[in-house]
């Protein structure tokens, strides 16, 4: 059983940036998939990133690596998506999701956390 829980989504002005978190409990692994998820208002949800646990990059503190970009904090179990350059387009629900024994079904999913873009 795993457990996510997404926070950080709010309201930003459009050309800002925000950090989301997905903290993890229980069995993640190594090879545990990762990914974040967006929906938006009448569209499909959609992916945005996802990788193995153990090949998101630990550098959270990078910035300008393209406008979105996963991280993680091993001691903390958590996940993070850094976004920048926002644009209105951006407004969605955005969902971070494991898919425990990467065969490639997300079997858990967070709550989701709203973003929203002001122009």
């Amino acid at each position: 059983q795993v457990q996510l829980v997404e926070s950080g989504g709010g309201l930003v002005q459009a050309g800002g940036s925000l950090r989301l978190s997905c903290a993890a409990s229980g069995r993640i692994y190594t090879y545990t998939r990762m990914g974040w998820f967006r929906q938006a208002p009448g569209k499909e949800r959609e992916v945005i990133t996802a990788r193995a646990w153990s090949e998101i990059s630990t550098d959270y503190s990078n910035p300008m690596k393209g406008r979105f970009t996963m991280s993680r904090d091993t001691a903390k179990n958590t996940v993070y998506l850094r976004m920048s350059s926002l644009k209105p387009e951006d407004t969605a629900i955005y969902y971070c999701a494991a898919d425990v024994d990467s065969d490639y079904s997300w079997d858990y999913w967070g709550q989701g956390t709203q973003v929203t873009v002001s122009s």
